[in-house]
């Protein structure tokens, strides 16, 4: 199984940004984080899991991400995306995420298990310790779906 570990975080909502992933298979770890000038704290929770999904090079292994996320994990484990993606999310925020996501999803179909956010659990502290490391580096660039979209 793969194991992936997600979180978000921005100074600000919209402020500058951070995402932070853990991904795990049997003794491989890898860990990920970017950020950016201007953005929101959903728009991070999201793209983690995207960027995360996007570094798998095997398919046919189950996937499980887990997320401090209710807007990430409600949004797929409730089925509300699909909905979404019928009205052409209208009215919704961050399509641009969200039509990067759907290929990835019916990629690897993972499993979204929802996470207490500063909780102690290992894993989702270390995400976010990478998330706001992220989000405080000098010279972010722009997040181009979000600036672009104001």
């Amino acid at each position: 199984m793969i194991t992936i570990f997600t979180d978000g975080a921005s100074r600000g909502n919209p402020g500058p940004g951070g995402y932070g992933a853990v991904l795990k298979f049997n003794s491989h770890r890898k860990e990920l984080s970017e950020g950016f000038r201007l953005t929101t704290n959903n728009r991070m929770e999201l793209l983690a899991v995207i960027r995360a999904l996007q570094e798998l090079k095997m398919t046919g292994i189950p996937v499980t991400v887990y997320s401090d996320s209710k807007y990430v994990v409600d949004a797929i484990e409730k089925g509300w995306l699909w909905s979404w993606q019928k009205k052409g999310f209208k009215d919704k925020k961050n399509p641009d995420l969200w039509l990067r996501y759907i290929p990835l999803h019916l990629k690897y179909m993972p499993k979204f298990i929802w996470v207490k956010g500063h909780a102690g659990h290992r894993e989702n502290e270390r995400c976010d310790v990478l998330a706001v490391a992220a989000a405080l580096s000098p010279n972010l660039p722009a997040d181009a779906g979000y600036e672009g979209s104001i």
